[in-house]
């Protein structure tokens, strides 16, 4: 069974911005990176059709074309990226050990999980269709919002995250209506006191998305349903928003590292360690409040120092 056990310094798992910018410090500083990237390679960057908010991209480039370049730049330091997605950790004694596709096994020095988040959607073929063509679909205000200047949007949600994000597009776009199921909303007072006072955010209560509407290339409007009434009416938008919640992928971990309430890793703060020694966490995995492709990038560099710092005081 050993000669089946591989032994790696140090193992990435999860690619995106996260996962590749943490391959890139960890492959020059001679650590000899293994990163699996997952289900979705790239992460959900993957799924952004326009990215103009990176630095060192004044024409603005796409979601994929970015995570490309980042995997090209690690490789080119000597990372191993490789297909696949780890499908059971072990983490319970001195060496972490890890399964990959159910079969192989690795044993890893350090870990970086860099297994990011997942956007919620309300799960609409109509919804999907148009977030696949990046049609005018989007899960970030912050991410797509400029391309929506002077237009008019429609963003569900009812929380804190809702909130925020359509009192930032109310000062991009014309128009911002706001659908909430219910007869209340989630967030906190001040975030609710805040988009009910803005002039140009309509809010409609009890009030769900009951298609999203569309030339088959571009979101042309929704079709809301009012929960109470039944009644149906069309809202003209060429942009859709979602913003539900994010789910943070870090399910398979839970029996050892220490997660918060919604399920983001807990890291010590102004650092990437996790609860256990040797494992670090970069990106949205621990992150539920920023989520943006730089600061992924950030923590990956921070991730990948600790990792550094980490085998070399064991030595």
């Amino acid at each position: 069974m050993s000669d089946t056990i591989e032994k790696v310094k140090c193992l990435i798992i999860g690619s995106g911005p996260a996962g590749y910018t943490a391959a890139i410090y960890a492959a020059r500083a001679n650590m000899n990176p293994v990163l699996y990237q997952g289900s979705q390679p790239g992460g959900q960057l993957t799924t952004t059709n326009e990215v103009e908010n990176f630095p060192g991209y004044p024409e603005g480039v796409t979601g994929p074309e970015m995570m490309v370049q980042l995997q090209v730049q690690a490789q080119r330091f000597g990372s191993d990226v490789r297909d696949g997605w780890v499908t059971k950790v072990d983490f319970s004694g001195p060496t972490h050990k890890i399964w990959v596709n159910d079969t192989k096994e690795i044993h890893a020095e350090t870990i970086i999980i860099s297994t990011g988040a997942s956007a919620k959607y309300l799960g609409l073929e109509s919804e999907q269709h148009y977030l696949k063509l990046g049609g005018g679909v989007s899960a970030c205000a912050v991410c797509d919002g400029f391309f929506y200047r002077n237009q008019e949007v429609v963003i569900v949600g009812a929380g804190d995250s809702a909130c925020e994000e359509a009192h930032y597009l109310s000062k991009l776009c014309k128009k911002v209506t706001m659908l909430v199921r219910s007869d209340k909303f989630r967030a906190s007072k001040i975030m609710a006191e805040r988009v009910q006072k803005t002039e140009n955010i309509e809010i409609l209560m009890n009030t769900e998305t009951d298609e999203v509407l569309g030339d088959g290339q571009v979101v042309t409007g929704v079709r809301a349903k009012n929960r109470t009434t039944g009644a149906l009416t069309e809202i003209a938008a060429t942009g859709f928003f979602v913003a539900i919640g994010h789910k943070p992928n870090t399910d398979i971990f839970a029996e050892f590292i220490t997660l918060d309430e919604t399920g983001y890793i807990v890291n010590v703060p102004g650092s990437s360690k996790t609860n256990v020694p040797g494992i670090f966490v970069a990106g949205d995995a621990a992150d539920h409040v920023y989520r943006q492709a730089i600061t992924a990038a950030g923590t990956g560099c921070m991730a990948a120092l600790d990792a550094e710092r980490y085998i070399a005081s064991k030595e």
